[in-house]
């Protein structure tokens, strides 16, 4: 059943309405405080806020190899430091098989960011004393015998507790996703050399109490020991998701793989702001340039395409902000040519409008057959579009070039958009002028008027 333009035109306002208040500055009309506390604003990158951006490259000692779990679970390390440091919107991401890209947008102090996301992660199992303590918990750790550490309890207020760590990730030879005699999923790990009778006199004497396991010194699991455990082992009690992670962790641990920084470069705020100022003219005079071209070929749909393209700008900048995209300089250059895509679908549909006007058709019937003869070019172009946006994604998300994904992204985004505003918003906006006595004139829809042609009388 098709809807009245009326009503359409009702959920157009409703969706415009909601789109322009959160596109304002998140402390602007925010009732009850929605968009504060759901973090609704523009999230900026790198390049428009300044900060830095360190490439590490994993460095094995001779012998072992790095392959991509162990990466992988060595990027999840950097990024808890990361959430640490207090950075807002840090990219971490794998780039090909040894390397890590750390992006840390408005840092303070690169150099001791670099410090902390270039230590080599120390994975330690310890001996919490019967404790329970849960992932996330902050701890100090000393090796030694058991009476000659701490009781678990903090020597001071803030300080952490210390605990024994009963072996290290160096102690470790491999971790790997495994299941059990009842097919239950579980991580599999192997203790090689003397630390295998360490661990068994260890599990032996506390069969039924928990060992955590801790990375940098935070606890990121804490198994129940069921039985003593010698060469090789098992931890249960975890879904498909956290025995994957676990693994990873492990394995990254138990390498003990040094970064080195390759790469290295800092963008300061003041070159940050000056690249959002440009953008903003550049938005501004295109436009403008763009809404005049549009106004003067197609007259009245032009100006119904520049409603619809403000119309389609909030739209996109409010799902920009809801999902949220991190923009970046190449993110908005994806925005921007988005719109000239929003253009061409109007382009296409009021040419076909006039063509159907020449031919002789009414009004309302050229309306109608306009929108609904380019309606298929518009969506061969427009999907052909997103799914090169669908690969450029996958590209930069492989290499580490957050730039590509940043510009794939928004431009999906605001194609997907496109379609929508062109098909609907101004499919309405044109059905409703239909009702328009002045709009039946051909020369309001961009058709020069016919002179009657002269006769001759006999």
């Amino acid at each position: 059943m098709k809807f009245k333009p009326v009503y359409t035109l009702a959920i157009i306002a409703i969706l415009t309405v909601m789109s322009v208040w959160i596109t304002l500055p998140t402390g602007t009309l925010d009732f009850g405080g929605w968009k504060t506390n759901n973090e609704i604003y523009i999230h900026q990158g790198l390049d428009l806020q300044g900060g830095l951006q360190v490439v590490l490259e994993a460095r094995p000692p001779e012998g072992q190899s790095v392959d991509t779990d162990a990466l992988q679970g060595t990027r999840d390390t950097i990024e808890r430091r990361v959430n640490e440091l207090g950075v807002s919107e840090p990219l971490i991401q794998t780039r090909g098989d040894n390397q890590i890209v750390v992006e840390l947008p408005g840092v303070g102090d690169p150099e001791a960011a670099i410090e902390v996301v270039q230590a080599t992660a120390l994975l330690e199992f310890i001996d919490p004393q019967g404790a329970f303590l849960p992932p996330g918990t902050r701890v100090n750790t000393e090796l030694g015998p058991a009476d000659a550490v701490g009781t678990g309890e903090p020597a001071t207020g803030e300080n952490p507790p210390t605990y024994r760590t009963v072996i290290s990730g160096a102690d470790l030879s491999d971790a790997y996703p495994a299941t059990d005699a009842i097919g239950t999923r579980v991580v599999g790990f192997e203790i090689s050399g003397s630390a295998a009778s360490t661990l068994f006199e260890f599990t032996s004497s506390n069969v039924t109490r928990p060992m955590s396991i801790v990375v940098d010194k935070v606890v990121i699991s804490s198994p129940q020991i069921n039985q003593p455990i010698s060469g090789s082992g098992q931890i249960s009690g975890m879904n498909t998701e956290e025995v994957s992670d676990l693994a990873v962790q492990l394995k990254s641990g138990a390498l003990e793989t040094p970064l080195e920084v390759v790469q290295s470069r800092t963008v300061g705020p003041t070159l940050g702001q000056d690249s959002i100022d440009k953008s903003i003219v550049a938005g501004i005079v295109g436009l403008g340039l763009v809404a005049i071209m549009m106004v003067l070929y197609y007259r009245v749909p032009g100006v119904v395409s520049i409603a619809a393209l403000l119309i389609y700008t909030t739209f996109v900048f409010s799902l920009f902000k809801l999902i949220p995209v991190t923009l970046t300089l190449a993110g908005i250059a994806g925005f921007i040519l988005s719109i000239g895509m929003a253009v061409d679908a109007n382009v296409l549909i009021f040419a076909r409008l006039k063509e159907e006007l020449r031919r002789g058709r009414s009004v309302a019937a050229a309306v109608e057959d306009g929108f609904r003869h380019a309606w298929p070019s518009i969506r061969d172009s427009n999907i052909a579009t997103m799914i090169t946006c669908v690969i450029l994604y996958w590209f930069g998300q492989w290499t580490g070039a957050s730039l590509i994904q940043g510009f794939a992204l928004t431009l999906f985004i605001g194609v997907a958009m496109s379609m929508f505003t062109a098909v609907v918003v101004t499919r309405t906006f044109m059905r409703l002028l239909l009702g328009m006595r002045w709009f039946q004139d051909h020369w309001w829809l961009g058709v020069e008027r016919t002179r009657p042609s002269a006769s001759v009388a006999d």
